[in-house]
């Protein structure tokens, strides 16, 4: 009887502690990320961004239907990383929507699509040998209190596979969707200026930069023009700016200018200067000639950039690997568009080390100078570099188009990889320290604050194309259908020198997708099969066979 009454008390006891738990379980809630990466864990930058939404945040993917493996594989880790949003805040909403799924729609689904900037893409399947082309589009649209972004859902690269395509994609991911969600959520702050008034380019020309930046920045243009009546009121009007952009300049800048610029950075203010010491551009070759000269082009800034540590040398950077330049070849009716190397169009690789140019696409330059280092109290970080098969050519220079028809002569190459884009940090000291100054300034500095300067020796780097008066996309080529890294790293440039970092720090995290061999899979598609389903049947029938045998021995 007390053996029974117990085992009875046990039985409650474990009912109870059963119940207890089960309560507990759905008060608390815990995921755990066993993956060697990380990969669903989301960076406290991006929760940062969420953890203000107090409305509905409804997320629209378009990443739905009968797609190949890989591309299965962006689907499902989109909907996971979402999953992870919504964990952290409930007013998080997403759907998964196949705008291609009705047949008597799909005209109409693509078509609006693609008037709101949604471009499809265009895919191989390969199935039992044979190819065929579908098109997906791998698009999200974010919507919150009325306002809709757009959110790229991949991720090229030059000459990349598909699955290295849908690798970096989904390295991309959380990047993507922070940046989209930090639009809608985030407030503006911080204000930018886009210098005017020596000849920089056009704001034709800057368009699709500055249709990205505006997006979360400030930004307004600022003329020195009034320097020379009343410089202490322009200084402090552009000191009450973030960051300026220098965006090709063609005409020198005075002394008085120069001090307000130095007195900006000596103040703490940030600068992104995109500058040449050679003066050429492409639509110059496009003459009945095909010829033009690349002469020296003096800004009158060399004494500037050497106090802070670099040297824009008058140099042509020539490079083996370099983006193509389309021309006619022909004549009259019979005259076809070629894409073919040129040599004055480097494409610079980014430092992996750093988060501006980690994970980056290649950044395409024109005409391009070659940039030294010098010693003095920054600290430099090279960015952007051309390939190691590279040479230097001296102006003035005869530029032909003709060279595009020339075989080059590699032994000519010998240079070596050339510095295009430099960072530099730290205290800046004065240009005009311990130098007579062009004009009394109150309050002026020697030494500046830490602060932040990136200089770039080509200002095209920036310039989009125009086509029927519209701008098109930068780093964008019509006539290759290649994307370039110019936006990009402009954009990551512009968030590091604000020290806007959480973005950055999402970018450069590192994720490792492994995928199958479709190939291999193929190929040894019946020897896959037998092995995981015929050999799985086999080791049963003869378990069966063995049990039978045995129990028969012992029982006969």
């Amino acid at each position: 009887m007390l053996k029974n009454k117990s085992n009875l008390i046990k039985i409650v006891v474990l009912l109870v502690v059963l119940m207890v738990l089960n309560w507990m379980g759905t008060k608390v809630y815990k995921r755990f990320d066993l993956t060697q990466d990380q990969r669903y864990t989301l960076s406290q930058s991006a929760l940062n961004i969420v953890k203000d939404v107090k409305s509905p945040l409804i997320v629209d993917v378009f990443l739905e239907g009968d797609f190949p493996s890989e591309f299965r594989r962006l689907r499902n880790e989109t909907q996971q990383l979402l999953e992870e949003f919504a964990l952290d805040n409930n007013q998080i909403k997403f759907n998964f929507i196949n705008p291609l799924e009705d047949e008597s729609a799909r005209d109409n689904n693509i078509e609006q699509l693609m008037q709101r900037g949604l471009e499809p893409l265009q895919l191989s399947v390969i199935n039992n040998g044979k190819t065929s082309q579908e098109l997906i589009f791998p698009w999200a649209l974010a919507s919150y209190n009325e306002q809709t972004v757009k959110i790229p859902l991949i991720k090229n690269k030059i000459g990349s596979t598909q699955q290295e395509l849908v690798s970096n994609s989904i390295q991309h991911l959380e990047y993507a969707f922070a940046e989209g969600f930090q639009k809608l959520v985030t407030e503006k702050s911080k204000k930018i200026a886009i210098l005017k008034g020596n000849g920089e380019l056009e704001d034709r020309y800057l368009a699709d930069f500055l249709k990205s930046v505006k997006e979360h920045y400030f930004i307004a243009p600022f003329t020195l023009d009034s320097v020379a009546t009343n410089p202490q009121g322009t200084l402090k009007k552009l000191n009450e700016f973030d960051l300026i952009i220098v965006a090709k300049p063609t005409q020198a800048f005075t002394e008085d200018e120069k001090l307000v610029l130095d007195q900006f950075t000596m103040n703490g203010g940030k600068s992104l200067w995109l500058t040449e010491s050679v003066a050429m551009d492409k639509d110059s070759l496009y003459n009945d000639e095909g010829r033009g000269i690349a002469l020296m082009n003096d800004l009158n800034l060399n004494d500037f950039f050497f106090k802070y540590g670099v040297r824009i040398n008058p140099v042509l950077v020539n490079d083996m690997y370099s983006a193509p330049i389309t021309i006619a070849m022909g004549e009259g009716s019979n005259a076809q568009f070629q894409p073919l190397r040129w040599p004055y169009s480097p494409l610079a690789a980014g430092n992996p080390e750093h988060p501006i140019t980690s994970n980056l696409n290649l950044v395409k330059f024109d005409f391009a100078n070659q940039i030294d280092t010098l010693k003095s109290s920054t600290q430099k970080t090279i960015l952007l570099q051309s390939s190691k098969l590279t040479k230097l050519e001296g102006v003035p220079k005869e530029i032909r188009l003709e060279v595009v028809t020339e075989e080059p002569d590699v032994s000519t190459y010998t240079k070596g990889p050339q510095n295009l884009a430099v960072l530099l940090e730290g205290q800046f000291t004065s240009v005009y320290k311990d130098r007579i100054k062009p004009f009394k300034l109150d309050n002026t500095k020697d030494i500046s604050p830490d602060t932040k300067m990136i200089v770039i020796a080509d200002g095209d780097i920036i310039k989009n194309e125009i086509l029927k008066n519209q701008p098109q996309e930068l780093g964008f080529d019509r006539w290759t259908g290649q994307s370039f890294g110019n936006k990009e790293f402009l954009l990551n440039a512009v968030n590091y020198l604000l020290s806007d970092d959480g973005l950055l720090e999402i970018r450069t995290k590192d994720i490792n997708i492994a995928f199958l061999d479709a190939q291999k899979i193929e190929t040894n598609k019946t020897q896959w099969q037998l092995l995981t389903i015929a050999l799985p049947l086999i080791i049963l029938v003869l378990f069966g066979l063995l049990f039978n045998y045995l129990r028969r021995k012992k029982y006969a």
